[in-house]
């Protein structure tokens, strides 16, 4: 589902979690809603690009996949906020398990898990109003490597299919502007990435942006 020119929703960038003492960047849109006292002090000012950031106590409590996934323990560093385009992906030390994807259509962000923990975050393009992402617990139906879009003539790789009319997570060009016709963009490199790693039947989670309030 080629990527067109979007008319609203001003270009995003890494909305991640900032607490007083910690900055927990990665998969911290869980928390960004939900104001806690930090588990740890953590000074990422030290840590490396793409560090793996332990959760403990009430952190890790907080935050669970879908139902039989295990709870996050570790999310990346990422100390940034990223751009249109840019990922990091790190599984260096993180043992084989159930891999679970989560989508957050407000901060313009996807974070893959394994094993409870984070491995890999992209900045991504998803649905024009007219052409809405779906959202809700779907899974993996398909990966297809060459795809080619049958209903707009447009190429797909690393295809991540995720509904039956053909909503899926795909490599895209994703920069400032850009829409899909439902699907979910991401860079290149990270698809590769990611269909190399995920099965098909694993869990997708796609958090819906909050509505808009109506002006008069």
């Amino acid at each position: 589902m080629t990527p067109k020119k979007k008319s609203r929703r001003p270009a995003t960038t890494d909305i991640r979690l900032l607490l007083p003492v910690a900055l927990l960047v990665g998969a911290g849109a869980f928390l960004a809603s939900r104001p806690s006292k930090p588990a740890m002090h953590i000074d990422l000012s030290r840590a490396p690009l793409g560090a793996r950031i332990p959760l403990s106590g009430a952190q890790a409590a907080m935050l669970s996949g879908p139902d039989g996934e295990p709870p996050v323990v570790s999310i990346l560093n990422v100390r940034k906020r990223m751009k249109y385009g840019e990922f990091v992906w790190n599984d260096t030390g993180v043992r084989p398990g159930n891999l679970w994807v989560r989508i957050d259509l407000e901060r313009q962000i996807i974070s893959a898990f394994r094993a409870g923990n984070e491995i890999g975050t992209a900045v991504i393009l998803y649905g024009a109003d007219e052409k809405p992402t779906p959202t809700g617990e779907l899974s993996i139906r398909e990966k297809l490597k060459d795809h080619r879009s049958n209903t707009y003539d447009a190429p797909m790789p690393y295809t991540m299919r995720l509904t039956d009319d053909g909503v899926a997570i795909h490599g895209s060009n994703v920069r400032w502007g850009a829409a899909t016709h439902g699907c979910i963009g991401v860079p290149l490199d990270f698809a590769a990435k990611l269909f190399e790693q995920v099965k098909v039947g694993d869990p997708v989670v796609i958090i819906p942006a909050r509505r808009k309030p109506k002006t008069a």
